[in-house]
């Protein structure tokens, strides 16, 4: 099937979804760098590649962009360090490797942005600091803030820690769980290939460059490729990552890295690489996701003033509008929110439990440090946490 027919197809169905036209208003993006990028195919870290890359992001940050970098790298950086030729299976040798690259690689990436002015932080997450609620929580209040800041995250596996059972596979689908714990507008990974084909390029040279398709499109199973022996990953998990970027609402972009000034280029809306759009529109991904929670762990009762703003505004919960709090439940719980006469509000992922939520209600937030001697957060939900129902 040719690129056309990929395009023309989906199009057809998905006219008002975001396409290349929304990468250039994006205000968020996730950018995730690969393995053989970020060194050479196994050579070093290249430092004028990298230098270039951040060059492009320092440039999306003045224009008010808000971008996080989710980089590969370690575990290459530290074979190269250790002079190993080959990539090790055992997890004990991938844990040194990634301990031993890990410095040197955040070491780059502060020089590089340093030149810029800009301050970078880095975070390394387990697949287990995100499928907990509270660690979720956790790291979304983190990176919010690090954002807020205008510093930019650059988020890894934690691999020196990391374990079979916990591990993300590869860093692909990291940069698409990162892209729904921040709702980013954009995903865009960069490769060492031009884009996802409708066959095997490296095989096939009829092979076409798949322009544009539905993340959720079967057919993109079947012509993802494998990883190579750097990476982890290949383009079937950049499809998958794509898919789960989707569920936010995220558009993906898988292109060349080796590309010059791609992430410039990509973000002004280019036809570079493979866009995969998604099949809902953001706000009706987060929440229909939020809505679809079917456990509630306890209820909210809301005076008229916290309902009228939760309807009329979409601001976010404050707890000097509680009037009672049943039921016992855990900080990032799903929880119920009801008017005084009992009728459904809201849903949605309480920042505090209940024990902490009681003692709050009907307070003022400057006062929740007073009474807790902590401020986890200022909301006892954020809007962003919350659907009316």
């Amino acid at each position: 099937m040719s690129a056309m027919e990929w395009e023309s197809r989906d199009v057809e169905s998905n006219e008002q979804l975001p396409g290349r036209e929304a990468l250039s208003s994006a205000r968020r993006v996730v950018v995730k760098i690969g393995s053989a990028l970020l060194t050479n195919d196994g050579r070093g870290l290249d430092e004028a590649a990298i230098g270039g890359w951040v060059d492009q992001i320092a440039a999306l940050h003045q224009q008010g962009k808000e971008v996080v970098l989710v980089s590969s790298g370690a575990v290459a950086a530290g074979m190269v360090r250790l002079g190993w030729q080959a990539r090790p299976s055992a997890v004990h040798e991938l844990q040194a490797a990634a301990a031993v690259g890990q410095n040197g690689l955040t070491q780059c990436y502060e020089q590089h942005f340093a030149r810029h002015g800009m301050l970078t932080a880095q975070i390394l997450l387990t697949h287990d600091d995100l499928s907990n609620r509270k660690r979720y929580l956790n790291a979304l209040s983190a990176l919010r803030t690090l954002v807020e800041m205008r510093v930019v995250p650059v988020i890894n596996e934690n691999d020196t820690v990391v374990t079979d059972e916990i591990r993300f596979g590869d860093n692909d689908t990291l940069g698409a769980l990162v892209a729904n714990l921040l709702e980013a507008d954009a995903l865009l990974l960069l490769t060492d290939q031009e884009g996802l084909f409708d066959a095997d390029p490296r095989h096939n040279p009829d092979a076409t460059l798949i322009a544009e398709g539905r993340a959720d499109d079967p057919r993109l199973a079947a012509v993802a490729g494998s990883g190579g022996a750097l990476g982890r990953g290949g383009m079937s998990t950049k499809v998958r990552a794509a898919q789960l970027a989707a569920r936010s609402g995220a558009v993906t972009v898988i292109a060349s890295g080796r590309q010059p000034e791609v992430i410039t280029r990509v973000m002004n809306g280019e036809a570079l690489g493979t866009l995969l759009r998604p099949d809902q529109a953001p706000m009706a991904a987060r929440k229909r996701w939020l809505a679809g929670q079917l456990q509630v762990r306890g209820t909210l009762v809301l005076d008229a003033g916290a309902v009228n703003v939760l309807r009329g505004k979409g601001s976010s919960l404050l707890a000097v509008g509680v009037r009672d709090v049943q039921g016992s439940f855990k900080r990032g719980d799903m929880v119920l929110c009801v008017d005084e006469q009992g009728t459904r509000v809201a849903k949605g992922l309480v920042n505090y439990g209940a024990d902490e939520a009681r003692q709050l209600a009907g307070q003022p937030s400057h006062q929740i440090e007073a009474i807790l001697g902590y401020v986890e957060a200022h909301e006892l939900i954020h809007r962003d946490n919350l659907v009316v129902v």
